[in-house]
């Protein structure tokens, strides 16, 4: 086997060169050949190229499925394994543990994708808000309304084995060799449905509309929890051998409840701010010169370090929407989507700054939350009490004067907008430090502060505000049982490190089960 680092093809060249220089090379046609990594290299704006890591062999290559232990039968609990939440960490955990011949059981407080994608819409138009059915909270996580960006600041071998399982279920293939994956909103819904056939097809069950209404705890052990069906209200009880807590990052009834009851649960940092929208073109021209048409949509990634904390871009939307993110009754949540084409008029990104503890003013473990809430509750009084989002022009944030019109760039918020002055929806440590970042990331990216770019607010749930405390065996650190799991309980950010941490509870599961 050869690998090759570092080919490099100009623009306008097809990928059909890179087996020409195998074939060199090796002398002879490769019967194996394969894209290992792709970037794009735009430093030189003249000079624009791909970057290819090229892998083949003169011999065929025969790539073996990893196969998995299984559970012997006389060890399979003999109560339901319970997985609550169908996001990325509770689908590609019970992936897992049917692998390892674990049948769960998986309750979602949402829809399915193709019922959960007419409440987003019905919200949008009508401003219907189901709270048990929108961008936070359904079938596949809030990521499958964002833009199924794949990108993960933690390196483990199991990023690679997320992308594989994200293939075999309907990914694009190239998401395995991109320097910058992403599915797509309108892709993502099409794979996790295929995960939730695969995962019925193979025993497991899924109920929907289907809510962690309470736990009960006795002697440090999880003994039974309670079940609500969000639509009917019946309660239900159930006595899991175990359960995975992969809530995500919006389930505060949920976090109210686990505090409630004793779990162990502290602070976290997090990031808050608004959705910043240039034209898709002024990035592009921005990021690749003249060659931008020519090229996918520009995307970015900023960060400013002033005024003692930290301010950067986060969850970046190439020719994409900023979508209405509410999952409360009168709060007002942004958050951004892009499909897998990446042509909509709008780039839009967060532009958010760090909130730390110490910001809370209190040592009550959900303080973090209470402060996500009340900035929710000022943008929907600035929106006009109507689920419109409150929205200003940058130039005029900066100046702290409410805007009476847009100037080239049109908000893409389909809810409706309402002008307001964002100096008075979010804390003056926040509007400070974006002020900040705006003139010192328009630097970097020329534009960046065009006075002309809508900001839209607020957006507040970038990641959890808690931590659910576990132990070396992925346990609750205080309640045996309990598998705090994905972002939700502070352990990921994002679709790819959540569904790792889906995994590696599975893992911990069946090293549990074992014994």
């Amino acid at each position: 086997m050869i690998t090759l680092s570092d080919v490099k093809l100009p623009l306008g060249k097809s990928e059909a060169e890179l087996i020409k220089i195998a074939s060199k090379k090796l002398k002879a046609t490769p019967k194996y050949f394969s894209i290992r990594k792709k970037s794009l290299d735009a430093r030189d704006k003249e000079n624009i190229r791909y970057v290819y890591t090229i892998e083949f062999s003169a011999k065929e290559q025969v790539k073996k499925e990893k196969a998995y232990p299984r559970l012997p039968k006389e060890k399979q609990p003999k109560k339901p394994v319970v997985i609550v939440g169908s996001g990325p960490a509770g689908l590609f955990c019970a992936l897992r543990l049917l692998e390892y011949g674990i049948t769960p059981i998986i309750i979602e407080r949402g829809e399915k994708v193709e019922e959960r994608e007419k409440k987003i819409a019905d919200f949008t138009k009508n401003k219907r808000l189901d709270v048990n059915s929108n961008v936070q909270f359904g079938e596949g996580g809030a990521g499958t309304f964002s833009d199924g960006k794949l990108n993960t600041q933690t390196h483990t071998s199991f990023n690679s084995e997320v992308l594989e399982i994200f293939v075999r279920h309907g990914a694009p293939k190239e998401i395995l060799w991109l320097n910058k994956p992403h599915l797509g909103s309108d892709n993502l819904k099409n794979i996790v449905k295929n995960m939730r056939e695969n995962i019925l097809v193979r025993g497991g069950k899924i109920l929907f509309n289907t809510l962690l209404s309470d736990i009960k705890i006795k002697n440090g052990k999880l003994t039974e929890i309670s079940l609500e069906n969000t639509r009917t209200k019946e309660q239900t009880m159930l006595e899991p051998s175990l359960l995975v807590l992969a809530i995500g990052h919006s389930a505060r009834d949920t976090f109210e409840k686990l505090y409630a009851r004793g779990v162990q649960i502290k602070q976290k940092d997090f990031a808050v701010g608004v959705r910043i929208e240039h034209l898709q073109s002024s990035i592009g021209f921005a990021q690749y010169g003249k060659s931008y048409s020519l090229l996918p949509s520009a995307d970015y990634k900023l960060v400013s370090k002033g005024l003692n904390r930290s301010a950067f871009t986060f969850c970046m939307c190439p020719g994409g929407f900023v979508m209405p993110a509410s999952s409360e009754e009168n709060s007002v949540v942004v958050n951004g989507m892009s499909n897998y084409a990446r042509n909509e008029r709008n780039a839009n990104s967060a532009l958010i700054t760090q909130v730390r503890k110490e910001d809370f003013l209190s040592d009550y473990p959900l303080a973090g939350m209470e402060f996500q809430r009340k900035l929710e509750r000022n943008a929907f009084v600035a929106g006009g009490y109507s689920y419109c989002a409150p929205v200003q022009l940058v130039g005029d944030f900066l100046n702290g004067k409410t805007s009476d019109k847009f100037g080239e760039v049109l908000p893409s918020y389909g809810a409706g907008t309402k002008f307001a002055d964002l100096n008075e929806v979010l804390p003056k440590f926040i509007t400070e430090s974006l002020k900040f970042a705006l003139t010192d990331m328009d630097r970097k990216l020329k534009g960046f502060a065009s006075p002309e770019g809508v900001l839209t607010g607020v957006e507040t749930r970038t990641s959890s505000p808690i931590k659910i405390e576990r132990d070396e065996t992925f346990q609750s650190v205080n309640v045996q049982g309990l598998y705090p799991c994905g972002e939700g309980a502070g352990y990921a950010g994002g679709i790819t490190s959540s569904a790792v941490d889906g995994l590696k509870v599975a893992e911990k599961i069946f090293e549990r089960l074992s014994v």
